[in-house]
């Protein structure tokens, strides 16, 4: 039987839920919480209508990833459990404004 809970609680993900979320320019970083994998996901949101941003990661430093999105900086990442952070593991979620 298939698990009726949203795998990814969007309610309760860091920046977007605020009242002037929608007000911040993009590119806008976000954590949002997997309940699969019991880790947070992120997630870059663009605006409508705007290509998507180009996501690459910069390793600061053993584990702790910059993650960029057109070049500006929208994540910092430490994380003991999982080493190498991708482009591919992040994901991008267009703004309806």
């Amino acid at each position: 039987m298939k698990d009726p809970r949203p795998r990814l609680q969007w309610d309760n993900a860091t920046s977007l839920s605020c009242k002037t979320a929608r007000h911040h320019p993009a590119p806008q970083g976000s954590f949002v919480h997997d309940t699969q994998q019991k880790c947070d996901q992120i997630a870059v949101v663009y605006d409508k209508g705007q290509m998507p941003p180009r996501i690459t990661v910069k390793q600061v430093s053993g584990s702790v990833h910059t993650v960029l999105a057109d070049g500006i900086a929208v994540a910092v990442v430490a994380s003991a459990s999982r080493p190498t952070l991708n482009p591919d593991d992040v994901l991008l979620v267009e703004r309806s404004v």
